[in-house]
């Protein structure tokens, strides 16, 4: 029986970056990822690419602990029962930039749910690389 509901991403949406920056005091919110979403066959899949570019941060627990919440925030946002659509994609975290003090898992978490809102926005436009919006 064929299903009524969509599958995400459509096609590959690679290069897709979320800046999450808010200032309003301090310390301030900062996370800037870039990420890779490819179709699969069902679910969601996260991954560390092993050539992940980090920029800001030489802490490998801190680091897994932004990760990490990057990947639940992904998930939460591909998740969501308004989307309209069944996830299935394969998620490759590509680059991660840090603030020496605005950075913290929650602001990680917030980039991962732009991160799909920017790859939901691209999915109906041809496929291109370096898709890129702040929140």
């Amino acid at each position: 029986m064929k299903s009524d509901t969509a599958t995400f991403p459509p096609h590959p949406i690679q290069g897709v970056r979320a800046i999450y920056a808010r200032q309003a005091s301090c310390p301030s919110d900062f996370a800037d990822v870039t990420v890779d979403f490819e179709p699969r066959e069902t679910g969601i899949t996260f991954e560390i690419a092993a050539d992940l570019a980090v920029d800001g941060d030489d802490d490998p627990a801190w680091q897994a602990e932004c990760q990490a919440a990057v990947e639940a925030g992904i998930r939460d946002e591909l998740t969501q029962p308004a989307t309209g659509f069944s996830p299935a994609a394969a998620v490759v975290l590509r680059r991660m930039r840090f603030h020496p003090v605005d950075s913290h898992p929650r602001a990680f978490r917030q980039a991962g749910r732009l991160a799909v809102r920017n790859a939901l926005a691209a999915a109906h436009q041809p496929p291109r690389a370096g898709i890129e919006r702040q929140g």
